[in-house]
């Protein structure tokens, strides 16, 4: 055969082998099991049990809904864009959550800490300085409202789309696990903080006063500041419409919380408020008589998607990262909370990709950025939700709204939205409460939760949940170099070993050390480990290592001297080579052997150490136990066969620390230490 021939032969084969490989890799079942988990609606829609879920679900969608509409149209202010695209965000990003998502419970849409970091983009970027025109004649000036409005929806658009762009790329590279390092602590007080962001943003509309806007850190305290200078000029038919709505905002809940157990669905409370002081606002005309704001035109129909400004994303990067997280980190919480409750799972990196989607698509039809609603979430599980078909329900419920029936609002006073807002702040205010329980369990998760709210308070939102993120990890490293060291005894007549420090019933166990710490062992802690080892049990591994090293040099040296002095000897005795050589090998492994035996009889304790560690153990264990080969030891271990496959590439294992040192309980260990045979325990050391 030619060398051509052959090549082509050579191509051919590989050409088939690759083409299997790829017939393997997307065979029908892998392929339609991939399909199906980036398409979640396509896998559960076929099973969704229609006479049992259908009735829950009908009521649950509706009820939620009807929620949508004051709540969408009341974070629009905060968001800083006119109401209508409140209700955009409660429609588009809806219907795709229904088809990608994986959180049966959830209520997804426009959300209070979400909106108010949208405002402080869409604020920051298109100030009011920024469209004053100042006319010919009177030489006054007036801000170009329309203009700055425009650019506002086009900020927010592209904020969004730029989010959904960052968590579609977290969940490619399956980078959910990062929810993980966002404690509950951390994002309960974050969003304390970023409530009293919100609280502050809404005491312009129910005053009717128009402060100053103020960026960068301290930027609450002066626009708090600003207000209180300027409440002299209160708008009172403004403060009349807030003070009524407070009033009958508040007791209306406080009914409907006490006939919960008695209605079927709550009382739609927002909604009622929103219709009454509509119609009375229209009927005495508020607007003209009395100068309160009201929402103005929303426009009925479905706006047609628009790619967002490219131009602006240069400049809103971290802002639109911060987002991302924070609406990921909120939305996982609760779906994995209820998923925990109700018997399901919930795919982190799943909720990424339909977060994602939610927000760069929604992006493209003029939304802002969204998350989950903790109080629509629990009215859609107090309805009888039971899948994401309630969600489509109240997305249909939207679309209603958005094409006959949004016009009719539009006498309605912004201060109403504003007092809905802050009443139902009052569930993120409670977790003050936070504070007392975590003092008694964890002081350390207060100081997170405190210094996460400062931290959110005293700066902006996004630059708050950077600061404390670092706070967080932080206390993380202090955590692992502050461990608790203790000594373990056992309870008499059991298995359990407990500290000896904090338990009066333990008894140590004569002639045994049994020492433990509460943390992983790596680089960074290994010194520390083997200083309050010392500290415990008085073995200083230190100053035995070193002494081992000593001894083990002068053997050699010995070794080299007596193997010299044979070779000498085996020169002048060259007659009989064979047996002058057999002697030497034999003195040579006499000494070997005395020596050895010595080494081993001056480096050998009496004291017997269980070393116990939790299954967390990490690779770098060997850091610190390699410095326990000089003693007589058990090493008490639960380790998986993963854990112990890296100790063996590691070098951990050798002919002196075998896996017999390996045992599943500390009271194996303890028995091992009692029962089994001195000399074998050397050699294993």
């Amino acid at each position: 055969m030619s060398k051509r021939k052959k090549l082509c032969f050579c191509f051919h084969k590989r050409l088939i082998n690759f083409s299997l490989l790829l017939t393997n890799m997307c065979s029908g079942p892998r392929a339609k099991s991939c399909f199906l988990s980036s398409v979640p609606l396509l896998f559960w829609l076929p099973r969704y049990p229609f006479k049992e879920n259908v009735f829950g679900d009908l009521v649950s969608g509706i009820s939620v809904g009807i929620m949508h509409l004051p709540q969408g149209m009341a974070y629009a202010l905060l968001a800083a864009v006119p109401p209508v695209f409140g209700l955009y965000s409660s429609f588009y990003p809806i219907l795709i959550y229904f088809i990608f998502g994986t959180s049966k419970h959830i209520s997804v849409g426009t959300y209070a800490v979400m909106s108010v970091m949208i405002g402080s983009v869409t604020e920051r970027l298109a100030p009011d300085s920024e469209f004053i025109v100042w006319t010919n004649n009177s030489n006054e000036s007036f801000i170009d409202t329309a203009a700055q409005i425009n650019k506002r929806i086009a900020i927010a658009a592209a904020v969004t789309f730029l989010s959904g762009i960052f968590q579609l790329l977290l969940g490619l590279v399956q980078f959910g696990f990062v929810v993980t390092y966002l404690s509950e602590p951390l994002v309960r007080g974050y969003t304390t903080g970023a409530a009293i962001h919100v609280m502050v943003s809404q005491l312009k509309y129910m005053f009717g006063i128009n402060p100053q806007r103020y960026n960068g850190p301290l930027s609450l305290i002066y626009v708090m500041l600003d207000v209180c200078s300027l409440l002299g000029g209160t708008n009172i038919g403004t403060l009349v419409v807030s003070i009524v709505t407070i009033v009958c905002l508040v007791s209306a809940k406080e009914v409907n919380s006490l006939l919960a157990r008695k209605l079927p669905v709550p009382i739609p409370v927002e909604l009622i408020t929103i219709i009454i002081a509509t119609a009375v606002s229209w009927r005495f005309d508020f607007k003209t008589l009395y100068e309160v704001e009201v929402v103005g035109e929303i426009p009925s129909g479905l706006q047609p998607p628009v790619l967002p400004d490219f131009s602006l994303m240069g400049t809103m990067v971290g802002d639109a990262f911060a987002l991302a997280v924070v609406g990921y980190g909120i939305a996982i919480s609760l779906g994995r909370t209820f998923a925990l409750k109700y018997g399901y799972k919930v795919d982190s990196n799943q909720e990424l990709i339909a977060l994602g989607l939610c927000n760069s698509v929604g992006g493209m039809f003029q939304c802002f950025a969204i998350s989950c609603s903790m109080s629509r979430t629990m009215v859609q599980i107090s309805t009888g939700g039971k899948t994401q078909i309630a969600g489509a329900l109240s997305a249909v419920v939207m679309l209603v709204i958005l094409l006959w029936i949004g016009s009719l609002f539009e006498e309605l006073p912004k201060a109403v939205l504003a007092v809905i807002i802050n009443v139902n702040l009052q569930g993120m205010f409670k977790q003050f409460s936070d504070v007392s329980g975590l003092w008694r369990t964890n002081k350390v998760d207060m100081l997170v939760w405190l210094m996460t709210f400062i931290l959110t308070v005293l700066l902006n939102p996004d630059v708050g949940l950077a600061a404390s993120i670092a706070f967080s990890i932080l206390t993380v490293i202090f955590r692992t170099q502050l461990p608790k060291y203790s000594l373990l005894g056992q309870v008499p007549g059991t298995d359990i070993y407990r500290p000896v420090e904090d338990y009066n019933q333990v008894v140590q166990i004569p002639g045994l050390v049994i020492f433990r710490s509460s943390a992983t062992l790596y680089f960074a802690n290994a010194e520390m480990y083997a200083d309050h080892l010392y500290e415990k049990s008085g073995v200083d591994i230190t100053k035995l290592l070193v002494h081992k090293k000593k001894l083990e040099a002068k053997r050699l040296r010995k070794e080299k001297k007596e193997q010299k002095k044979a070779k000498k000897e085996a020169k002048k005795r060259c007659v009989n080579g064979f047996i002058s050589l057999s002697l030497s090998l034999s003195l040579s492994l006499s000494l070997y052997f005395s020596i050895s035996l010595s080494l081993c009889l001056s480096l050998c304790v009496s004291l017997s150490l269980s070393l116990s560690f939790s299954p967390s153990i990490s690779l770098s264990l060997s850091l610190c136990l390699s410095l326990c080969l000089s003693l007589s030891l058990s090493l008490s271990l639960s380790l998986s066969g993963c854990v112990i496959e890296n100790l063996e590439k590691g070098g951990f294992f050798n002919d002196k620390v075998t896996k017999a040192v390996l045992f599943s309980t500390v009271h194996d260990a303890v028995l091992h230490c009692q029962q089994g045979d001195t000399k074998e325990v050397r050699h294993h050391t």
